[in-house]
Formats: C-alpha cells, sequence, structure tokens
C-alpha cells in the first residue's frame, strides 16, 4: 500500500492532509471526488495509512516499514475498514448499518484512528445515505470516513456538509509522461501518445500503456488516416468494416483519429515536431501535412466531432463511418 510519496500530482490535496495530520486536526469525514483513474482510493490508502502508522516521517507521510503500515499493506489492519458491496449498481442500508455505523462504536484496536474507506459512495441509495447521516454528525473522535466518489452531486446536500471537500484533478500530460517513462519503462514516444488519450488519468494511463488491444486498435485507426486519400469504394468500405471490431471502444478509435489530424495541423503550421503525439511517425505526419489543407484539416475534425454526435444519437455505424472516412478521403 503506498505512501503520500508515490502518489503522482495532486500536490495541493496532499499537502493539505499532511498538515492536517503534523498539526492534529484531522476532519472526521472526507468527500474525496475525482473521475475514473484520478486516484481516488490510492490518495484515501495513503491517508489511512498515514493516520495508521506508527513512526510516521517528520513530513506526515507514512514509514512503510512498522507493524501497522506492514498489516495495512498487507489488508489485515483491523482498524482500516474498506466498506464493500455485492451489488454493483447499489449500496444498500444494511451494508452501511452492518461495515461502518454498527461497528464504528468498536474502538480502535492498535491507535488513535480508525478509518472507513467507502468505495463509489455516490451508489449508496437515500436510505444508506440517512443510516449514514447521523454517524457523520455525532461522529467517535477516533474515527475517520472517507467517501470516494466520480460524482459529488449524487449524495444528499446533508452528506456533502458534513464532509470536507476533496477534488481530485486530472494530471497534466507532462507528469503521466514522465511517470510512464520511470514507472512503465515506455519509450518517450510511446508515453507521449499514451498520455495524450489517459485524460489526466493515471488509472487510465497505466491501463492503456499494458493493453495490446488498445494498441491494435490505434493501428487500425492510423492505417485509415494516413491511406484514405488513395481509397477507393471498396477500401472504404472494408476500412468500415475494419473499424466496427471497435464499435464498443469508438470513443477511443475517433479519438486517435482527432490526434493524428491534430499533429498534422500542428506540423503544418509550426513546421516543428517537438509537440505532436504520434512522435514515431513523423515523416508520414510530414506527408500528410504537406498535401492537406487547412480547410481540409478543419473540415475534417468537424466530420469527426459529428460521428461522435451521430453514434451517441443511435445513427447507423456503418454510415456514420463511412461518411467520415469519405469525408477524410476528400480532404486530404
Amino acid at each position: 500500500m503506498p505512501g503520500f510519496s508515490k502518489i503522482i500530482g495532486h500536490e495541493q490535496v496532499i499537502g493539505q492532509l499532511k498538515k492536517a495530520i503534523i498539526n492534529n486536526r484531522v476532519g472526521h469525514a472526507y468527500l474525496i471526488e475525482g473521475g475514473p483513474g484520478s486516484g481516488k482510493m490510492m490518495l484515501a490508502k495513503a491517508f489511512a495509512l498515514a493516520l495508521l502508522c506508527e513512526d510516521r516521517t517528520p513530513d506526515g507521510d507514512s514509514c512503510g516499514q512498522c507493524r501497522a503500515c506492514r498489516q495495512a499493506e498487507s489488508g489485515n489492519h483491523p482498524d482500516l475498514i474498506l466498506v464493500h458491496h455485492e451489488k454493483s449498481a447499489l449500496i444498500s442500508v444494511g451494508e452501511i448499518r452492518d461495515q461502518l455505523v454498527s461497528d464504528i462504536g468498536i474502538k480502535p484496536y492498535n491507535g488513535g484512528y480508525k478509518v472507513y474507506i467507502v468505495k463509489d459512495a455516490d451508489l449508496m441509495n437515500a436510505s444508506a445515505q440517512n443510516a449514514l447521516l447521523k454517524t457523520l454528525e455525532e461522529p467517535p473522535a477516533y474515527a475517520v470516513i472517507l467517501l470516494l466518489t466520480r460524482n459529488a452531486a449524487a449524495l444528499l446536500e446533508t452528506v456533502r456538509s458534513r464532509c470536507l471537500r476533496l477534488n481530485l484533478e486530472g494530471l497534466d500530460n507532462a507528469s503521466i509522461q514522465a511517470w510512464l517513462m520511470d514507472e512503465m519503462k515506455l519509450p518517450d514516444y510511446q508515453a507521449r501518445m499514451v498520455s495524450a488519450f489517459a485524460a489526466g488519468s493515471i488509472g487510465r494511463a497505466a491501463q492503456l500503456a499494458g493493453s495490446e488491444d488498445f494498441m491494435e486498435l490505434r493501428e487500425s485507426a492510423l492505417r485509415t488516416a494516413v491511406t484514405a486519400h488513395e481509397m477507393d469504394s471498396h477500401q472504404i468500405l472494408l476500412s468500415v468494416s475494419a473499424a466496427e471490431q471497435y464499435k464498443d471502444r469508438i470513443r477511443d478509435y475517433l479519438e486517435t483519429l482527432t490526434l493524428w489530424f491534430r499533429d498534422v495541423l500542428t506540423l503544418k503550421a509550426t513546421q516543428s515536431p517537438d509537440q505532436l503525439v504520434f512522435l514515431d511517425r513523423v515523416t508520414k505526419v510530414r506527408e500528410a501535412a504537406s498535401r492537406t489543407s487547412y480547410e481540409g484539416l478543419e473540415a475534417i475534425l468537424r466530420a469527426i466531432d459529428k460521428a461522435y454526435v451521430r453514434l451517441g444519437a443511435n445513427v447507423s455505424f456503418g454510415l456514420t463511418m463511412e461518411l467520415l472516412f469519405l469525408t477524410i478521403k476528400e480532404n486530404t
């Protein structure tokens, strides 16, 4: 279980939590909001580890070596409770009562804190939230409740108002790229490409970096982008069929096309490859930039945006992609 030092980004939030620990002003309830893969659980566990650690560092982080840290690492610390639920779409009142409300009156076994982490807290139904509310209003001195959510607005205002709010913003591409190179050992060009797709999420970056399916999707989209200008009608239909195997991940497919043509536009405008996402394809990007007009690139990017909208409105996949590929052919 990593401490604060292993977390990428979120320096302001981490600083706030460390300061609370050092000054002995830890709140009883925190609402941690962030998108998928933003690091909510990692942050919550690092905070819990620092609270439970028996030999905390001077700056408020866990030591990683003491008995409490080892217990937490193995998932056996009695004062760290991960509230779980059986149904993916719902956290019931019974689960909140059994795992949190009924347990919280039992004093810590080992130290001064008892920490509860509720993943996907926005999945609590109204009854579950109301059951938790009295505990939030009158918590024991030793209790710290961490509610993790993608959407804080889904929680009752009475619950939100009794929590300290922490919002995890998406990370910048440079930070994700550096992490991919250091931790995942990706080469520079691949780390740059993956970070562009990660949309600020370190979790998504890690997932994409190890995904063969993602690399195959990327290659399929790029083949169409690079060769569309010389395709005939039959080849366009073959490209539509090839894209259809990625129908359930079409946003990634369309994002590949968007990033490719933005690279073409960037190189055409600046003559510099420094900002390219597909740095490993710089020769092909340059060729596309030399034969494509600014107006053509703008038309292609608009067509990709329209494809997003049409697919979201359940317009025929085949028709939508055929129109998109014809627009790319006509403007490259």
